[in-house]
């Protein structure tokens, strides 16, 4: 892509992230702010110098914007060593949009070769987001897995596990790590507010991620936890503690990669406890249509306004979803930007392209999960023995 291309296209992709009196909040609460402060604020570097070197939407287009460590993970990846990729899904609603992020780089990752780790934070679920084990079961596997599996993950290398049904290992490991961590510092990285669940469930989400690196699930490998940003405690914590039990058990750091999140259809914070800022992956393809006519673009007040003066992509989310999910080619979004932003294009216009690109989408994508049972009961049984 030019750089003439990257002006164009570079800027319509947002983000924001939850950010309390400098301190990241990864359960949610607190003030929205700008991201720019990431790198100097919190030690996240760019993902910039890896742009050219990996084939993949989201790297492509600066979703994928930040990084801990990749270089490992780089290596691996272009000299075909071992590595592991992990990462945790939150069963307590529907599974969407926003959700579909992680799910492609999951695939993408198990595709280059990765020793493939998700884990169904049921316990999580339970301690802080109140779902109770039955439903959070229920989510896991009918909204996330089973979604996972419709848009390509395949048994190669998978590893899928729940934190309350696991292995005897994985178990002891995880009180070890309390051994190593005090309470001041985990209230200076979560803030005062910790409760019990969240002390117990930051502990949990540390033995989640480095326990790919015990002997008995593999030994020590480079290990990437692709994340949105709001996730970044749990990684310096989890970070902190591989250093401190570098002699037991030789771990390797983890690295991780840090995704922009996509806004509410409704402008604000897509959010599984509001129907109306985003479309399920299970939504009638009609409703998802009309939620997509619906919902907040860079429009001007008037068509007039909007031919004179021009949109503006980069608070649309219409072209998020263009952006994110429903085209794979660059050259139809630099045309989509740059006819909006000089007034060529009206909001109408995008919403209708966009609307069936959406349910073409959907439609493909249900049939594919009505296929999808046979290979989840398999995951299932596995994660059994």
């Amino acid at each position: 892509m030019s750089k003439e291309s990257e002006a164009l296209f570079w800027p319509a992709v947002s983000c924001v992230f939850v950010m309390t009196e400098k301190r990241l909040d990864p359960w949610g609460k607190g003030d929205v702010g700008d991201y720019e402060d990431l790198f100097k604020e919190f030690g996240i570097e760019s993902f910039d110098k890896y742009r050219e070197r990996f084939e993949n939407r989201y790297v492509r287009r600066g979703v994928i914007f930040g990084q801990r460590d990749f270089g490992r993970i780089a290596e691996a990846i272009e000299k075909k060593k071992p590595f592991a990729m992990m990462t945790g899904l939150m069963p307590s609603g529907k599974f969407h949009f926003g959700h579909k992020m992680v799910a492609d780089q999951i695939i993408w990752y198990q595709k280059m070769g990765a020793g493939t780790f998700i884990c169904s934070a049921d316990l999580e679920a339970i301690v802080v987001r109140d779902v109770s084990l039955e439903d959070a079961r229920r989510i896991a596997i009918e909204e996330y897995l089973t979604n996972y599996v419709a848009l390509g993950l395949t048994e190669k290398n998978l590893t899928f596990w729940f934190q309350t049904d696991y292995k005897v290992p994985y178990y002891r490991f995880r009180d070890m790590l309390s051994k190593k961590v005090t309470l001041n510092e985990l209230r200076a990285i979560y803030g005062d507010d910790l409760t019990t669940g969240k002390l117990f469930s930051a502990i949990t989400q540390a033995a989640d991620i480095l326990h790919p690196q015990l002997r008995e699930f593999g030994g020590p490998r480079p290990t990437v936890v692709p994340v949105g940003v709001d996730q970044d405690p749990h990684i310096r914590l989890t970070r902190d503690l591989a250093g401190r039990f570098q002699s037991e058990y030789r771990f390797i750091p983890p690295s991780s990669t840090y995704h922009k999140f996509m806004r509410g259809l409704t402008g604000g914070k897509m959010s599984s406890s509001d129907p109306s800022s985003y479309i399920a992956l299970t939504e009638d393809p009609d409703t998802a249509k009309k939620k997509i006519m619906n919902s907040k673009t860079g429009g001007r007040a008037t068509v007039k306004e909007q031919k004179e003066l021009g949109g503006v992509p980069e608070d649309c989310t219409v072209y998020e979803m263009l952006v994110y999910h429903l085209t794979d080619s660059d050259k139809e979004l630099e045309d989509v930007y740059a006819s909006c932003r000089s007034g060529g294009r009206i909001c109408g216009e995008c919403k209708k392209i966009c609307a069936e690109k959406l349910a073409e989408f959907l439609k493909e994508h249900q049939k594919k999960r009505k296929e999808a049972g046979k290979l989840v009961e398999r995951i299932l049984k596995e994660q059994a023995k």
